[in-house]
């Protein structure tokens, strides 16, 4: 270990010292995010400024970052199936109505597809707007490395079929998929927990005992796997920090200069976005602004971890104790927005790599000829890239082997592609906490007193007055 290494990490040590300085003082969560994401990109700034893009002294100060930024990451996939059986059966035990179950599955589903169709619009737009063409474009090795490698899981991109996804969803061996084994563990544990829940309530009137002992359990299941997300999420600000300061740090300007145009678009049709998302929030009789602030903190660590997945938790609590959303909910919204219909992934990102290309080949992608398959085809891709990994890279490859586009200029785009999926990333929980919102606004189940409270609680008061709630 080099004298600047051990220099860099006291230097993250100190900073991670004033964030758990900011917990002492009972800072809310907002606040220590927003430190630790400005904090993070100074870091990892100044560390490039001083070393260089490919110092070895950066690429090793980022691998004991990632101890704590990955590691962080971990701790919140440990938690998501434990807290999605116990919030979903305990939901279902108090809910004790299929129907109410079944409408809101149809509600919550049918937001993310139809937001995601319209962020696909919003794509098409920007694209459009900014003259985004892949016409003439040249490619580094590295880029024309990245095409070969999307070319050769064309293959795999095709097999991909909306019946096909469906029946993976479906827990042939649910204990196999509690441990995430599985692409589509995540909704196959769902579906499992229904299930769990639905038999439960069918012997409520004919065994009462033994269900009042099984209600029993999942109680106590439930706080102890909310106690053990609240000791998880209490971690988040130093996660963010160590995730931000690596890719700061390890991002190229230079790179991000030369694709200026198509960054700028993507965020621009990302922010569009989310600004459709407060409309309809407001809508909904809410007060977009306060769900903005609500929310920040989740979407500060989907934009810096870069996954929908391990949001999951983080998103649940936020949408039980500080948007008033029933826990069920909640957790249909989190766990299906994690898989369907992601806004920025599988709506944007395709979408303006299909507008792109399409020139290439001779087609005008301002038609209705083509814009008009392509919304079919990726309100399907939405759904069929669910539980596939690297989640928008495989939608781009549905949506362009589907088009008949060449899926090899996709490559064309990996310098900036970790930059671009941060925001994309984040777009992604916003819609589905925006559908869970919407859910159980239109069911009646938004508790208004706990959205319209200001009160500032510190992270730790904020995570340990959760109340559980159907």
């Amino acid at each position: 270990m080099t004298l600047a290494l051990i220099l860099n990490l006291a230097i993250a040590a100190l900073l991670c010292g004033l964030l758990y300085w900011q917990q002492t003082l009972h800072a809310t969560l907002s606040r220590r995010v927003f430190t630790a994401l400005g904090l993070g990109v100074a870091l990892g700034a100044g560390l490039q400024f001083v070393y260089g893009l490919s110092s070895p002294v950066l690429a090793a100060t980022n691998t004991y970052l990632d101890i704590l930024g990955t590691g962080y990451v971990k701790l919140l996939q440990m938690i998501i199936m434990p807290l999605i059986m116990v919030s979903i059966i305990g939901a279902i035990l108090k809910l004790r109505d299929a129907g109410s179950l079944g409408k809101i599955s149809a509600l919550t589903i049918s937001i993310l597809m139809a937001t995601t169709m319209l962020a696909a619009l919003i794509g098409i737009a920007m694209a459009k707007l900014f003259g985004l063409s892949a016409v003439g474009l040249s490619a580094t090795a590295a880029e024309v490395a990245r095409g070969d490698y999307l070319q050769n899981t064309l293959g795999a991109a095709k097999a991909i079929s909306l019946p096909s996804m469906l029946i993976s969803f479906i827990p042939a061996n649910p204990f196999l998929d509690m441990t995430g084994a599985r692409k589509t563990s995540t909704i196959a544990v769902v579906l499992f927990s229904l299930f769990i829940g639905i038999s439960a309530t069918g012997i409520a009137a004919k065994q009462p005992e033994i269900f009042a002992s099984f209600n029993r359990f999942i109680e106590v299941a439930h706080a102890i796997v909310m106690r053990m997300v609240t000791l998880v999420l209490r971690l988040t600000p130093y996660g963010v920090f160590a995730l931000m300061a690596q890719v700061v740090a390890s991002s190229s300007l230079a790179d991000i200069l030369n694709l200026i145009n198509f960054v700028m678009a993507s965020y621009s049709a990302i922010a569009i976005m989310f600004a459709i998302h407060l409309s309809l929030i407001a809508m909904a009789g809410l007060n977009p602004l306060r769900y903005a602030k609500k929310i920040f903190p989740v979407l500060v660590f989907a934009f810096t971890s870069r996954t929908s997945a391990g949001s999951i938790p983080m998103s649940v609590q936020i949408q039980t104790t500080r948007l008033g959303n029933s826990e069920g909910i909640a957790n249909f919204a989190a766990s299906f927005g994690a898989s369907i219909g992601q806004n920025g992934c599988a709506g944007i990102y395709p979408a303006m790599l299909a507008f792109m290309i399409a020139p290439t080949v001779g087609i005008d992608p301002m038609t209705l000829n083509f814009i008009l398959p392509l919304l079919a085809v990726i309100a399907i891709g939405s759904v069929g890239v669910a539980g596939v990994g690297g989640g928008a890279t495989f939608a781009a490859l549905i949506v362009l082997s589907t088009m008949d586009l060449p899926v090899a200029l996709a490559g064309l785009l990996i310098s900036i592609e970790p930059l671009i999926d941060m925001g994309r990333t984040a777009l992604n929980v916003s819609g589905s906490i925006t559908a869970g919102t919407l859910t159980s606004r239109i069911m009646g189940q938004t508790d208004m007193a706990i959205f319209n409270s200001d009160t500032e609680l510190s992270a730790d008061a904020d995570l340990d007055n959760a109340a559980p709630r159907a």
